[in-house]
């Protein structure tokens, strides 16, 4: 995300281009955009997290696609290590139990994202924030045997959570 901030009130005063580019940065689907733009004024963060919350329930599933469209693929090793490569060390001192960001702990991540995005036709989608390697691998294999159908609805909550902390980072001004 860009490090674009605004006040609710600098928000509610962007043209309609400079507002969905400011909204896109929190989720990319084009209809989601247009339903937060046409919302427009409002009366405070909450108030933009609640109407998040309500476009998105609206959406269906291309615009879903399109929003899972907006994340990178994690799939490669040297990406997920670079990724990770910090969590050792914030870890340690939470789970001496957990294997943080071993290279099997990476491996596995790499395959099992290529798994899932070859089963479902779209990207692991996971709110990641304060989630260690070894969490995000166990959420992945968890969540690997699922259905389609219900990886979609997960994957869809999980966007709705990341919307939810990129409109907090937009509009930090609470």
């Amino acid at each position: 995300m860009a490090d674009l901030t605004y006040t609710v009130e600098q928000l509610n005063q962007l043209n309609e281009q400079d507002a969905a580019f400011a909204f896109e940065n929190c989720c990319t689907s084009k209809n989601w955009i247009e339903g937060m733009v046409a919302a427009r004024p409002y009366a405070s963060v909450e108030q933009c997290l609640s109407v998040a919350e309500t476009v998105w329930s609206k959406l269906g599933e291309s615009d879903f696609l399109q929003a899972f469209e907006g994340h990178p693929k994690i799939g490669d090793v040297s990406s997920l290590k670079a990724k990770y490569a910090h969590t050792k060390k914030l870890a340690s001192g939470e789970q001496s139990s957990v294997n943080e960001a071993s290279d099997d702990v990476i491996e596995r991540l790499a395959q099992g994202n290529n798994e899932y995005h070859d089963k479902n036709g779209f990207i692991f989608i996971v709110c990641a924030t304060g989630k260690s390697a070894a969490e995000m691998l166990e959420l992945l294999e968890q969540r690997l045997p699922n259905s389609r159908e219900q990886e979609l609805l997960n994957a869809a909550a999980e966007q709705a959570k990341i919307t939810a902390i990129r409109i907090n980072k937009l509009l930090p001004d609470a």
